[in-house]
């Protein structure tokens, strides 16, 4: 490509005009293509929050209880992801994109107890057009800061006019106590740009494990208070490590960065120009 990409955060419609008919024509196309592949990714997480609604409406009308509180879903916007690829090396063409990156899109699912992640996550299981790619067990098998919570990778069909695409979303599925750690984690971590001092960071794992600790004494209270047998537990830790092959409380989800700006584009089609590739 010819065009001169410095100067993308000052393209304008007006100055458009001034480039190659070559370089105007794979300008707009990779813009058409990077909005496409970010709305792909977008009507994933809808897909998964209606199957999540329609679970939620079930066990509120048809079951004792619902084990979903809360559902919140988030698609990574497009100056997040092209951080991602530059920092992780990752080939700026879509098909490297899809297969190297697996939180662009995600959704989190808040229960009020542990047992109540087994029973969503089951229920997650017998969607036949879910496909699970990839369990991830932070309840049994905590990240060394504390962390817990059930990371599940799978792929939705999504159906577009030109036929149907498989994609990939991440659905987390944790407590209240495991999201509110998380949260104040996250937070903290972003204040400090990820340097921490060495005092919050041991506070943080205390807090980690007080977090562990009110979950059980929750269960134990729900327990005692709707009886034993009707109280479903977590005794198999190997529950989330075999799965079948195939297996909202919003009703759809934002799409930060879109329509995409003119910067934007022109960083990829730079990265893509420092790989010596086409917008294909």
């Amino acid at each position: 490509m010819n065009a001169d990409y410095e100067l993308v955060p000052r393209l304008t419609n007006q100055n458009l005009a001034r480039l190659g008919d070559d370089d105007v024509a794979h300008w707009r196309q990779l813009r058409e293509q990077f909005t496409g592949f970010l709305l792909q990714y977008k009507f994933a997480i809808d897909e998964v929050l209606t199957k999540v609604n329609i679970l939620r409406d079930e066990f509120a009308h048809l079951h004792s209880e619902n084990p979903i509180e809360h559902v919140k879903s988030r698609l990574k916007s497009p100056e997040s992801l092209l951080d991602k690829i530059e920092r992780k090396g990752i080939a700026p063409d879509f098909d490297s994109i899809r297969a190297e990156i697996t939180d662009i899109a995600g959704v989190r699912i808040t229960c009020s107890f542990v047992s109540d992640i087994e029973q969503v996550y089951r229920a997650l299981l017998r969607q036949d057009d879910l496909t699970v790619l990839q369990v991830k067990d932070y309840v049994h098998q905590p990240k060394p800061n504390g962390y817990r919570s059930l990371h599940m990778i799978v792929s939705v069909p999504v159906f577009l006019s030109s036929g149907t695409v498989p994609v990939t979303v991440e659905i987390q599925i944790r407590t209240i106590a495991m999201d509110f750690w998380a949260s104040l984690e996250h937070k903290i971590y972003y204040k400090y740009r990820h340097d921490v001092p060495e005092q919050i960071r041991r506070q943080l794992h205390e807090s980690a494990q007080t977090a562990t600790e009110l979950d059980e004494l929750m269960a134990d209270l729900h327990q005692q208070v709707h009886g034993l047998d009707d109280a479903e537990t977590i005794d198999d830790p190997d529950l989330f490590h075999s799965h079948p092959r195939d297996s909202h409380a919003a009703n759809s989800t934002e799409t930060p960065g879109l329509p995409l700006h003119n910067h934007l584009i022109n960083r990829l089609a730079h990265l893509r120009d420092r790989y010596g590739q086409d917008a294909t």
